[in-house]
């Protein structure tokens, strides 16, 4: 066989060494890489500082944008999205009250405050001024008050002539009796003596006594107001008459041996009160309203059950229940006093503690020695 025909059929040789320098040499240095469709475009990257923070900052406000959005929509599906249906509270059975707080509860003022006086006050904003006093109630109650005072007590006024006719005064009284009806018998004598012209009378009632069952809000709606020097310089403001009791609660706690003996007038309240507002003192002495219901003991067992500062105990309570809270018939005499004009010492003089209780001591004494004569001109309990 020949050496052309033996070489048919294998690979051609391999580029000589010239040939491959020479297509070597034509052959691009650099041949760009051909992108892939799939692959995303890279943004060049920033080489100075500034053009760096310029792209945070695009960065910074193309999130905050996207927050804004992603909290707007939030805040509509809040809107357009239907309430919750109400979850019930877990019952929880409470446990049962014993005898004592039901009891309790049935007799204390707050139990008749909220069932009866509440329903008694609806609908009446008319006609109960911010101090509770109800002109109407006090209108049907007026026969019975006229009762007690021209037949059950057959009260006699002395020295009424001495009163202001006219203005704003401050009427200081002797506190007497067990059940505090000498506010109202005062304010009945007034009314009796007043014209048209004549201001209103409200008197200022210790806080305990609203503690007894009906007797805070008959009184309330009566008349009474709740002792304190700012509901008193509210009503001299309006122009009204104040009655003031300074033994407050010592004055009906006294025992019947005790009797007509004034008890410490406090820190001369009703004297700074009067300082301050220019208005004229008037000492009242009650004689008769300490026999209505003799006080022989004080029971303090028994006060918190009925959410009272004591149980009185007299000839016919609690031997007679209730019936045993009806006074006794005795004859009251009502003494009035010259007016006491404090103006001349000023408004100041009611920072001057000394000044205070000596004109304190003054008003006291005069009602003190005023009684002290009653008791021993009088004959008789019951006529007087």
């Amino acid at each position: 066989m020949s050496k052309k025909a033996s070489n048919k059929g294998r690979p051609s040789a391999p580029w000589s060494k010239k040939e491959a320098e020479k297509r070597a040499a034509e052959r691009p240095e650099s041949v760009a890489p051909v992108p892939d469709a799939h692959e995303p475009e890279v943004p060049p990257i920033p080489q100075t500082r500034e053009a760096v923070l310029e792209e945070v900052h695009a960065l910074e406000a193309e999130l905050e944008d996207l927050g804004a959005k992603i909290h707007a929509e939030h805040q509509q599906r809040l809107k357009s999205a239907p309430p919750p249906p109400p979850v019930a509270p877990a019952s929880i059975p409470a446990p049962l009250p014993s005898m004592y707080d039901a009891s309790k509860e049935v007799l204390s003022t707050n139990h008749f405050t909220r069932t009866w006086s509440r329903d008694a006050l609806r609908s009446k904003v008319e006609d109960v001024d911010d101090m509770g006093f109800d002109r109407p109630f006090a209108d049907r109650m007026a026969p019975t008050l006229d009762f007690l005072h021209d037949r059950w007590f057959r009260v006699e006024n002395h020295g009424s002539e001495s009163i202001p006719p006219t203005g704003p005064c401050i009427f200081v009284a002797n506190h007497s009796g067990t059940l505090p009806v000498d506010g109202l018998m005062l304010r009945v004598v007034l009314e009796k003596l007043s014209s048209k012209e004549t201001p209103d009378f409200r008197w200022l009632a210790e806080d305990d006594v609203f503690h007894f069952p009906f007797v805070g809000s008959t009184l309330t709606r009566l008349g009474a107001v709740r002792a304190c020097q700012e509901n008193a310089e509210r009503l001299l403001a309006r122009g009204l008459r104040v009655g003031v009791f300074p033994e407050g609660l010592k004055g009906i706690g006294k025992l019947f041996r005790d009797r007509y003996q004034l008890q410490r007038f406090g820190r001369g309240g009703f004297v700074k009160l009067a300082l301050r507002t220019g208005t004229p003192i008037v000492p009242v002495s009650i004689l008769g309203g300490e026999e209505t219901q003799p006080m022989l003991a004080r029971l303090t067992f028994f006060a918190k059950l009925f959410d009272v500062p004591y149980v009185p105990v007299t000839p016919t309570f609690p031997l007679l229940g209730p019936a045993g809270l009806v006074p006794a018939p005795t004859k009251w005499k009502i003494f009035f006093g010259e007016p006491i004009d404090l103006s001349a010492h000023g408004a100041e003089a009611a920072t001057d503690d000394l000044l205070v209780s000596q004109l304190s001591e003054r008003v006291r004494s005069e009602i003190q020695g005023t009684l002290d004569r009653a008791v021993g001109e009088r004959k008789s309990v019951f006529f007087g």
